[in-house]
């Protein structure tokens, strides 16, 4: 019976696939193997790229000491001190940066430092790499692939974007060309060619992880799976027709070696950046005076802004540019320049690009309306804080209301009203529990409460009587310079 059912399927089987050929006979046939593309070969592009490819070395000056037993190789203190691994327990402990004035010693002398990698921008000798390839040096040294050795000047170096440029005094140099990054696609093939470990142009290949890939960093950075390691730093990223699309810059890794994640600034940016540290060995960025973080999806829904985008606007610099426009702690930021923001991380980068004294167009989300404000953009500078008042502090006042939140309250003095330049609010003594949660802490000065203006303790007690405890409840405050926005949840 077995023996019969599987002859009977056998030919049913048989029967189906002669009438299936029969009826496709006719059709045109496209052959499986067509849509396989053979692997790439990447020897013309070492051929074509690798001349532009550099080595550097960089030395610092030091105290002469002994060559003491079991002390720490300097390129493996480098790798050690580049990747924030924890530096071993040696018997005299690694060789140690000298204090301030060695300069002035006569008896220095100069160690290696670090290698790194980089590549000929210009043929007359520009050659870029990374900020911290050149950190700190006292001298750097640029080897060709033809063995030659050039002392390097740094022209200039920028760690926020982590990008440096130094000059060698030569010329008819092999330049690299660079490729356009917007052209660039997750799964395309890329080359890297760099020093890992000092071992001198080395290659590695592998394909576009990701772009635009937030860090922290001031740059959205292209991820890959090349292998990259220490030495790799500053070297170029590679497209197939022999474009240089970024500076390999960073990895993720819990060893020290690659691990298929590596970062790399892309090549638009870097050559901005470059062009400024070239003319005048600085790079000048824009800045609006605001504290922003990322538009959660609760966020969009409680403000009717549908999807959440945008930066969310969570202090605003008393007297900045954003202030003076009229943006509000509390505004959601949608868009700069007509441009929109997609994420809190790209309007750092936005205005960042934009030069100081320009005015651009805010679009900010307000109370379920956009509304558009005019600012004129200021460079960075360093943070300013407030000057603290010398005089005493008035008794603090009794508020149920307010110790219900966890807060310690107090009126404020005409003098520190006046030295913060507003017409009210309430100073905070204490802050615990609930406030303290959100964010509040001694110092605070909270100037609305659920969008209501709040001139005195009494006014702050009045208008937290009235609030449905059931729903987050929105605090507007004053931290010496800025004004800041948060969030005071009665049931967590």
């Amino acid at each position: 019976m077995t023996q019969l059912n599987l002859k009977g399927v056998f030919a049913c089987i048989l029967s189906t696939a002669v009438v299936a050929t029969a009826s496709t006979a006719m059709l045109p046939l496209t052959p499986v193997f067509a849509q396989v593309r053979a692997l790439p070969d990447f020897t013309d592009l070492v051929e074509q790229v690798g001349p532009s490819v550099v080595n550097i070395r960089t030395l610092e000056k030091v105290s002469p000491r002994q060559n003491q037993p079991g002390q720490m190789d300097p390129d493996m203190l480098d790798f050690f001190r580049r990747f924030g691994l924890p530096i071993p327990n040696m018997p005299n402990g690694p060789r140690q940066a000298p204090p301030p004035g060695h300069g002035q010693n006569p008896n220095q002398e100069e160690q290696p430092r670090g290698v790194g990698s980089g590549f000929i921008l210009t043929a007359d000798g520009m050659i870029m790499t990374n900020a911290h390839v050149v950190d700190g040096a006292d001298e750097v040294i640029v080897t060709l692939t033809d063995k030659r050795e050039f002392k390097a000047k740094i022209i200039g170096a920028d760690k926020r974007s982590d990008v440096a440029v130094v000059k060698i005094e030569a010329t008819g140099l092999p330049a690299v060309k660079v490729g356009d990054v917007s052209r660039l696609k997750v799964g395309e093939w890329v080359m890297a060619i760099g020093s890992p470990f000092g071992l001198e142009n080395s290659v590695t290949a592998g394909i576009v992880s990701a772009k635009q890939r937030d860090t922290g960093d001031y740059l959205p950075f292209i991820q890959t799976d090349v292998a990259i390691n220490p030495g790799n730093s500053g070297g170029p990223l590679i497209n197939m027709r022999g474009e240089v699309v970024g500076i390999n810059s960073q990895i993720y890794s819990r060893s020290g070696g690659s691990m298929g994640i590596s970062f790399s600034i892309p090549m638009d940016e870097a050559v901005r950046v470059s062009e400024q540290l070239r003319a005048s060995g600085r790079v000048t960025r824009g800045r609006i005076g605001v504290q922003i973080e990322q538009v959660t999806k609760e966020e969009a829904e409680s403000r009717g802004l549908g999807a959440p985008y945008g930066a969310l606007v969570r202090g605003v610099e008393a007297g900045g540019p954003a202030d003076k426009a009229g943006v509000e702690a509390g505004d959601i930021i949608i868009r700069f320049d007509g441009k929109k923001v997609e994420k809190s991380s790209d309007l750092p980068r936005m205005v960042g690009g934009t030069k100081p004294g320009a005015k651009s167009t805010l679009s900010v989300f307000r109370r379920g309306a956009s509304k558009d404000l005019t600012v004129t953009v200021a460079e960075i500078e360093p943070e300013k804080t407030a000057a603290k008042s010398s005089e005493k502090a008035p008794k603090p006042s009794e508020s149920k209301m307010a110790q219900s939140m966890g807060l310690d309250l107090s009126e404020l003095t005409d003098a520190a009203k006046k030295e913060l330049k507003i017409k009210g609010g309430v100073q905070v003594n204490a802050a615990s529990g609930l406030a303290a949660r959100a964010g509040l802490r001694e110092g605070d000065v909270i100037l609305a409460v659920a969008n209501v203006a709040v001139s005195n303790v009494a006014g702050f007690e009045k208008v937290v009587a009235e609030l449905d405890k059931s729903k987050p409840v929105n605090i507007l405050f004053r931290r010496g310079e800025w004004a800041q926005y948060t969030v005071i949840r009665f049931n967590p």
